[in-house]
């Protein structure tokens, strides 16, 4: 399934239907045993029941299942029942607290709306799942679930969207490689060009793959501590460092005869894009986005991973360049504290559990623990190990924003940004607009 943004809007039937099905799985314990990380031998003293919440549909809900099943060796009397919510999970999560009769646990994509939760008081903290998360994450991951000092969310399942996948045959009849800088990725869209193939392929009539492309640039060029003040909107978006970024995107966005196949980047939707390099012949060379693109053609392609397709690291810019992520994630938030559910989440934070989904595939984690080997193929253990193994990561910055600002069509910085796309050379009007809509929907303006 596609990480990116969700627009909610309520759907009342959805809603009311999962709400039903919450009220037959509450987080009700008959046992008060302390829980724990998963061991050899079953644990029969912590028994109940616990209700989950998530996105993950089709192969990813029995993926899930499989984790749960994994549990069960070890807690054989809690009963974990999953119900999934598709993209309408706030909405549902969001009225059932509202409700009062929210699940015990919910997968959450946006830290903000995590936020929203805890500042409710619906959601209760979990430090007692600090030291296997300390133990197994790196320290950024931890600092994204940690609000007020406590620690109320991990990410269970990532994304890394500091990738770019390319078409092999493309890359080879240019004769180029790929990439390691930005300035060695721009000199190879001219080569790719000249050889007969568009170097670029980007979804900009979806709004978000821009954002995602400014946020790889600023992480890189600006640094981690200028991108969480952005984040915050501590800085203004008219700061020098976001101009910078401008210019650097409009590098590529302004290399109009370059695109495949459309005269703005903000004519091609995100999965036309990807259609676009995965196809022989291609119409493009390259895609900057995220590690779900092989996904979302899977059915389309006769493409096969490292002989039809491939993938490399964003490139490096600036000093800060090195091994740095962007990513995105849906993480373990939860609502009720009983023995089982901290047995649950603590199990949740170890790499046994990010192992039994890793084996199955499309899957990456955060969690270093779990073995290399674990990863089905080369290019899925390639953009899954480079989350754990960051020396930096941030999460997607529109996912940290109001959506009013960073997660809403039409509006807001995806508009912005696709008029940027239409005329990058307007670098200080577009900051002037981005500045202008983040005050607003931070509640300065």
């Amino acid at each position: 399934m596609i990480r990116h943004r969700l627009h909610l809007h309520a759907l009342l039937a959805l809603a009311a239907a999962a709400l039903l099905a919450l009220a037959g799985c509450g987080g009700g314990d008959d046992d008060n045993g302390g829980g724990g990380s998963s061991t050899t031998s079953a644990n029969t003293d912590v028994s109940g029941n616990v209700s989950v919440v998530g996105i993950w549909t089709g192969d990813e809900q029995k993926s899930f299942q499989a984790v749960i099943d994994r549990f069960n060796e070890t807690y054989p009397n809690v009963r974990v029942k999953y119900t999934s919510a598709g993209d309408n999970v706030p909405t549902v999560v969001g009225t059932a607290v509202e409700g009062g009769n929210p699940p015990d646990i919910a997968t959450i994509a946006q830290p903000g709306l995590i936020r929203e939760f805890q500042q409710k008081g619906a959601a209760k903290p979990i430090e007692y799942a600090r030291p296997t998360l300390e133990e197994n994450y790196p320290p950024d991951f931890v600092k994204l679930g940690t609000i007020d000092g406590k620690l109320y969310s991990f990410v269970f399942k990532g994304a890394n969207k500091s990738t770019v996948w390319y078409n092999v045959s493309a890359f080879r009849n240019a004769g180029v490689d790929a990439p390691a800088t930005w300035d060695d990725f721009l000199a190879d869209g001219r080569t790719l060009k000249a050889s007969g193939v568009p170097a670029y392929a980007i979804g900009g009539s979806d709004g978000w793959p821009l954002t995602d492309l400014f946020e790889n640039i600023y992480l890189r060029q600006a640094g981690p501590e200028k991108y969480d003040q952005l984040s915050r909107h501590e800085i203004k978006w008219t700061d020098p460092s976001v101009r910078e970024a401008l210019r650097t995107m409009a590098q590529v966005l302004s290399d109009t005869s370059n695109l495949a196949g459309r005269a703005a980047a903000t004519q091609t939707e995100f999965t036309k894009s990807v259609e676009d390099v995965f196809q022989d012949p291609p119409r493009a060379a390259q895609v900057i986005e995220g590690d779900f693109v092989p996904g979302v053609v899977s059915s389309k392609t006769k493409l096969r991973a490292g002989t039809g397709y491939d993938v490399f690291p964003f490139p490096s810019l600036g000093d800060g360049g090195e091994n740095v992520v962007v990513g995105g994630g849906d993480s373990i938030t939860v609502f009720t504290d009983t023995p089982a559910v901290r047995a649950f989440v603590r199990f949740l934070a170890t790499p046994e559990a990010a192992q039994a989904w890793a084996e199955r595939g499309g899957f990456s984690s955060p969690n270093r623990g779990v073995d290399d080997s674990a990863y089905p193929d080369d290019i899925t253990r390639t953009v899954a190990t480079a989350i754990a193994n960051a020396d930096t990561f941030r999460f997607d910055m529109s996912d940290l924003a109001p959506a009013a600002f960073g997660g809403t069509p039409g509006q807001g910085e995806w508009k912005i940004l696709q008029d940027f796309a239409s005329n990058p050379s307007d670098v200080n009007g577009t900051a002037t607009k981005l500045e202008a809509a983040a005050a607003r929907a931070y509640g300065q303006g």
